[in-house]
């Protein structure tokens, strides 16, 4: 195993009269217990890192996350923590060294910033924030001549391109380097000027600030769309991104969309002229202002560090008296000298820091504790709470994690509970209020089998915290979650196929007996209508669902009791292993349907369960059916013929383009513990067919940079599986893409084959995936550290430690320019 460090300086000579001391046995014993640790901390970096960018893709792509801010913040400090013990573990494809956030090609053209769009790092507490301040101190050799605060908007951060002050392009952050081009909805937003008052435009500049909803246009906003039957928003910035992310601009149009800017890049003048005549933050706000763009009211410029903090708990109290919603305060550096002095990390300025309020606390009652179970088998519980308004959302589950975490709060089913929530969807539980207690609480109990196949569940070593069920299989959850995950942006990036078609494809009976106990408690289930028995006409129940709210609602039969004989016999999944997931037609979905509660508005308008269920066509649109009596028997005309929805025609067309996906994007697909983007890409690039990786050793599999020990045994493990095997055998005999062709096979000049090249820094034309790809496609490998092997290194902007290291080692270091050099006619191009 190697660490990227070069320890031939340490052997020493045989010749001479050198005293060399052996080793003792703690020296051994320490360096063995070293490398077990670093083996266990690159699995579980690896693990986090694969995680951490799933919930970058919900948040930044879907508009829709799936844990709380302080859960992924927690995510982030456990990698980094790792990254600080291990720095040979940083990655320059790590979370930790690049912006969240990606592009929807399929809705937007991708648009490639002229200057970087960074990210913030976060303070939590006022001693982080303190420290911060320390190290900028440190960075000038002095104390800032002042700090400029201001308010962090919980919306969209949007780059606007003005040519001699015109508007000609708009486009989301996306990954720091790509973002969506957004153009025609952006020009839909009043507070933008198509073009700039004033004078004294550059001929190009980049303009970034924030896309919002007004905290109270939220407010009205929602109330429209229930009044007109529609779902509302769960919060303002999700609202924002929704609006401002629409194929149709015409949708955009109609939402209450408002920006305000906050700092300028990429910066062109005329012919013959200058810079910006702006000394620091505060005049950049206010040149912005004279052309016309919207500032906010809310910055104050501050000369000592005690200011900052008054400014911070003043908003602390008034954060709900704002335009907008703010989860925080940013802290800048005022002097752009001293901007510039200070410089960035790979993801994030320096100069600036966000410091984050707490999130906002309420208390509720704790209705049950359930469990659900992962992909991997892991079963988590999770809390189902009186539903409360928290943060802007309406919130009725929260993970709980594990026993162990449920028996460490104290919680018991029936307590109230403090409820904590910081603006996103899935809050944490802090505990009970214990004297409001009434005796009639009672604690969970972990279940010993699986709640989905009645598996027993065991631990996956002793000690464990973790409960697994160990039916990989065809336990329908597991199955479910990993049909899921075939689909996410990290694989197949089948849009499609999300979290409720993967639950209708391989566990469609998921909340069956949830269903059939609400008719125990006095609920219903409503089932679809079926042509009336012995020429009576059924007793139809007009419901009214949230999608379709228009008219009188969708006729339906109210069933009352378990032993109603309209309750339908368990259906068989269409999906038991995933491997005929490329096999599935229209057809065979004709049939599926789902268990749905039934969700109704309250006084205030938010949508809440009533406690009832529907039981539902998934894949399909049925005909509605016309009750008619005709010779003293009731009858029934379809109107319509069945057909398939949309959303599953768009699975049937996804799947076929996803078996073109690149031979790294089939590993992630698999759900093999431990193989995330990273090692596929690796394992991808050195084998270039499944069959080489399937026919691999272990010790062959850990030889290859980026792979390792921990990644070999488990992707070795994985195809000792005969059902696993399988998988991969229908997928290919389906089409599925299981070959790269091999550089040399494609035709392209193959100029830097047989060099190593790493590349670091930010690069004008290429994202860090694109010059990986280039370095590939022309011969080369694509290295991610730096040591005597690395023929070239080339730097963009803000290079860091490995354009250090090149120079310390004596490595050549070639600018974009240079590299396009070596990229069109090999090494001889780029000869002293």
């Amino acid at each position: 195993m190697t660490t990227g460090a070069d320890t031939s300086a340490d052997v020493p000579s045989d010749s001479g009269d050198d005293i060399v001391d052996s080793p003792d046995s703690a020296d051994i014993a320490q360096a063995a217990a070293h490398g077990r640790a670093f083996d266990t901390a690159r699995a579980r970096a690896k693990e986090l890192a694969l995680e951490i960018e799933e919930h970058r893709e919900r948040y930044y792509v879907k508009d829709a996350p799936t844990v709380s801010d302080a859960e992924f913040d927690a995510l982030m400090r456990e990698l980094e923590d790792i990254e600080d013990r291990f720095p040979e573990l940083r990655d320059p494809d790590s979370p930790t060294q690049h912006v969240g956030g990606g592009v929807d090609t399929e809705l937007f053209a991708e648009v490639v910033h002229a200057e970087r769009m960074y990210s913030l790092d976060n303070s939590f507490s006022r001693e982080e924030l303190d420290d911060w301040a320390a190290r900028v101190n440190r960075g000038l050799g002095r104390k800032p001549a002042r700090y400029l605060c201001e308010l962090k908007i919980d919306g969209l951060a949007v780059n606007l391109t003005y040519e001699h002050g015109r508007l000609v392009r708009a486009a989301t952050r996306g990954d720091g380097h790509t973002g969506e081009d957004i153009t025609a909805n952006v020009r839909t937003i009043a507070d933008i000027p198509a073009r700039l008052a004033g004078t004294g435009h550059p001929a190009r500049v980049d303009i970034r600030g924030e896309v919002f909803i007004p905290v109270e246009a939220f407010r009205q906003l929602n109330e429209s769309l229930v009044e007109a039957g529609k779902n509302p928003f769960a919060n303002p910035r999700n609202s924002a991104a929704g609006s401002l992310r629409q194929k149709d601009p015409q949708v955009t149009a109609q939402r209450p969309l408002h920006m305000l800017v906050h700092g300028i890049a990429a910066w062109q003048p005329e012919d013959g002229g200058e810079g910006t005549e702006a000394s620091s933050q505060s005049e950049v706000y206010a040149q912005l202002e004279t052309w016309g763009l919207p500032t906010s009211e809310y910055f104050r410029v501050v000369k000592t560090m005690d200011e900052v903090h008054d400014y911070i708990d003043f908003y602390g109290e008034h954060r709900h008296d704002v335009l907008h919603e703010i989860d925080g305060v940013v802290v800048k550096v005022d002097e752009l000298d001293e901007q510039y002095e200070l410089g960035f990390t790979s993801r994030a300025p320096r100069w600036a820091m966000a410091f984050k309020y707490p999130p906002e606390e309420v208390t509720t009652t704790l209705l049950d504790i359930r469990v659900n179970v992962g992909r991997t088998g892991r079963v988590t519980p999770y809390a189902v709470m009186e539903p409360v308004l928290v943060a802007g959302s309406t919130v009725e589950k929260a993970t709980l994690h594990n026993a162990h975490e449920v028996r460490r709060k104290g919680v018991l089913i029936g307590d109230t509970v403090v409820l904590r929530k910081a603006g996103d969807v899935i809050p944490e539980i802090l505990g009970p209020v214990t004297a409001a207690r009434t005796g009639d609480e009672h604690a969970f109990v972990m279940p010993t089998h699986c709640p989905d196949c009645g598996t027993e569940l065991y631990e996956q070593k002793e000690g464990d915290k973790d409960l697994r069920c160990p039916n990989s299989r065809s336990c329908p959850s597991q199955v479910a979650n990993r049909v899921e995950f075939a689909g996410s942006r990290s694989a197949f990036d089948i849009e499609a196929l999300g979290e409720e078609s993967a639950i209708a494809l391989a566990a469609p009976e998921k909340n069956r007996e949830e269903a059939l106990a609400a008719l125990d408690e006095g609920h219903a289930i409503f089932m679809p209508l079926t042509e009336p028995a012995d020429g009576e006409r059924p007793e139809l129940v007009y419901v009214k669902q949230d999608e379709e709210q228009k008219g009188g609602g969708t006729p339906q039969l109210r069933v009352e009791s378990r032993q109603s004989s309209l309750i339908p016999d368990p259906q068989t999944p269409v999906i038991d292993t995933g491997a005929n997931l490329f096999d599935l037609t229209a057809d065979q979905l004709r049939d599926i349907h789902v268990w749905q509660p039934v969700r109704r508005r309250n006084e205030a308008g938010e949508s809440e369960p009533t406690g009832d269920w529907r039981y539902e066509s998934y894949f399909w649109n049925r005909p509605q059916l016309h009750f008619y009596k005709r010779e003293q028997e009731w009858r029934v005309k379809p109107k319509g013929e069945p057909r398939p929805r949309k959303n599953t025609e768009s699975l049937m067309s996804e799947l076929e383009k996803a078996k073109d996906r690149p031979l790294w994007s089939v590993l992630v697909a698999l759900s093999i513990r431990h193989v995330g983007p990273i090692a596929a890409r690796a394992l991808a690039n050195h084998f270039r067919s499944m069959d080489k990786i399937r026919a691999a050793s272990v010790e062959e599999l850990s030889e290859i940079d980026g792979v390792g020990p921990v990644i070999a045994e488990s992707l070795h493990d994985w195809f000792a599986v005969d059902w696993h095997a399988a998988i991969v055998d229908q997928w290919a005999a389906a089409g599925v893409r299981m070959e790269d062709e091999a550089p040399e096979d494609s035709g392209r000049p193959q100029t830097l084959a047989g060099l190593t090249i790493v590349a670091t820094g930010s690069l004008d034309n290429y994202t860090r995936d694109s010059i990986k790809e280039t370095i590939i496609a022309a011969g080369g490998k694509a290295a991610g550290s730096v040591s005597k092997k690395t023929d070239y290194v080339i730097a963009g902007e803000n290079a860091g430690s490995k354009l250090t290291k090149a120079e310390d080692l004596g490595v050549p270091v070639l600018d974009e320019e240079a590299f396009e050099k070596l990229l069109a006619a090999g090494p001889e191009a780029v000869a002293d």
